[in-house]
């Protein structure tokens, strides 16, 4: 018999896949399935998956978390488990495609002795950095270092511009986006454009503010905030009056992911002053491989009337915007020569549950949509498209496109479920 180097190459392939597949068993002999079905007529991209803490433990008793690989048709895939974040607890991976109408079954492997790392590509990043070594004088912080560091009660100090914070705030990314927002009395929300899908946010204002105002290898902040509720900020509208996050009693923040598929923020303000009225308020940023989104997710205590957010107006763009339905979210957003980087394309979005609209407004400084929270949560997706990203958003019609997919998918999520285990 005649083998063809095709053949052998073909053999070898085989064998190699199938020693794989012995070796996986080997190292996590238990195993889960999980339908994953998209039950849309549309086919959808980067699918973010959430397999629940709770119902991983109702399946396998013995469920270990730090050693177990996901398998989608008998490949691994980046996946990781997250133990701090309480909105996503479990498994957390992305489907790079599921067709319409299309399931899927996911395979869990898992050995419930000992940890056995995994490394992926990493895809999304959060991170808080601030000045040690140095000392106050007065609202600015003179000397020392910056170090990475996972929680920050913010000192009464500390305002705009004191060269405390590197990027004077937490930062988040994805491969598609970065942000960050202040950490201070404006706790505004700003944009990253990214020229790569690398991780970048660590080389991110080492040498001050100036840098990465300026194009950079990188990419650059494409969005200037001001006074306004630059994207998808927190704020509330008293009396036609517009108030971001300013006069609270103090303030918590922490990293509580940054993994490779997943990363969120979870940030605790106290005494928030809306009017005559204090309130408690918790915010969660999330962000996952393969999209611009981010999440905010909002707890507030005592029932204000509004949770208001929006985009930084600009003349440059237009608003766009829709009410929504029982089957698209709604959302504001922007489009045009509106960058820093010498008013080249951007856009600009936040997407909202249609049944939490209360109405559309504006002030001199944001295009605005105030939303009701219910039993004191409420939360949005807001997202920056700059036309350097790599294979990104190019025109208008395009972003107006990609409003359109967004707010169809997020009012059509995907539906998991575990079906099998032994």
């Amino acid at each position: 018999m005649t083998v063809t180097k095709t053949g052998y190459i073909i053999a070898l392939m085989v064998c190699s896949i199938g020693a794989y597949a012995q070796d996986v068993k080997q190292l996590f002999p238990l195993s889960l399935k999980v339908k994953v079905s998209n039950t849309s007529t549309e086919e959808r991209k980067e699918v973010f998956i959430a397999i629940p803490a709770a119902d991983i433990r109702k399946q396998a008793p013995d469920f270990n978390a730090h050693a177990f690989i996901v398998l989608d048709n008998g490949k691994e895939i980046a996946s990781q488990y997250n133990e701090q974040d309480v909105y996503y607890p479990g498994i957390v991976t992305v489907l790079d495609q599921l067709g319409a109408k299309q399931s899927r079954m996911l395979e869990i492997r898992f050995n419930k002795n000992g940890e056995i790392k995994r490394t992926y590509t990493k895809r999304t990043q959060a991170e808080l950095s601030y000045k040690t070594g140095g000392q106050w004088k007065g609202r600015e912080y003179l000397g020392g270092d910056f170090k990475n560091i996972n929680y920050l009660r913010v000192p009464p100090e500390h305002k705009d511009h004191s060269w405390f914070l590197r990027y004077e705030g937490p930062g988040w990314e994805s491969d598609k986006v970065g942000y960050r927002f202040y950490l201070d009395q404006r706790n505004a929300t700003d944009v990253y454009g990214k020229c790569t899908h690398d991780m970048v946010l660590q080389q991110v204002g080492l040498d001050g503010f100036d840098s990465y105002h300026q194009l950079q290898p990188w990419g650059m902040d494409v969005m200037k905030v001001g006074k306004s509720l630059g994207i998808g900020s927190i704020g509330a509208v008293v009396n036609g009056v517009t108030t971001r996050v300013e006069k609270t009693d103090s303030v918590t923040s922490r990293i509580t992911e940054n993994g490779d598929v997943y990363s969120s923020i979870l940030t605790n303000y106290y005494g928030w002053k809306i009017g005559e009225k204090k309130h408690d308020l918790q915010s969660r940023l999330t962000i996952h491989a393969g999209t611009r989104l981010t999440h905010e997710i909002i707890s507030v205590t005592h029932d204000p009337d509004n949770i208001s957010t929006g985009i930084v107006k600009d003349k440059a763009a237009p608003l766009l915007k829709s009410k929504g339905d029982a089957t698209h979210f709604g959302y504001i957003a922007t489009y045009g020569k509106q960058s820093l980087n010498g008013g080249d394309e951007l856009g600009l979005a936040v997407f909202f549950n249609a049944k939490e609209v209360i109405e559309f407004s504006e002030d001199e400084f944001s295009h605005i949509v105030k939303l009701k929270p219910v039993h004191g949560k409420v939360d949005y997706y807001f997202a920056g498209a700059w036309v350097k990203e790599p294979e990104g958003i190019k025109d208008e019609q395009q972003f107006r496109d990609y409003l359109k997919q967004v707010a169809f998918e997020l009012a059509n999520p995907v539906k998991t479920e575990i079906v099998k285990s032994n």
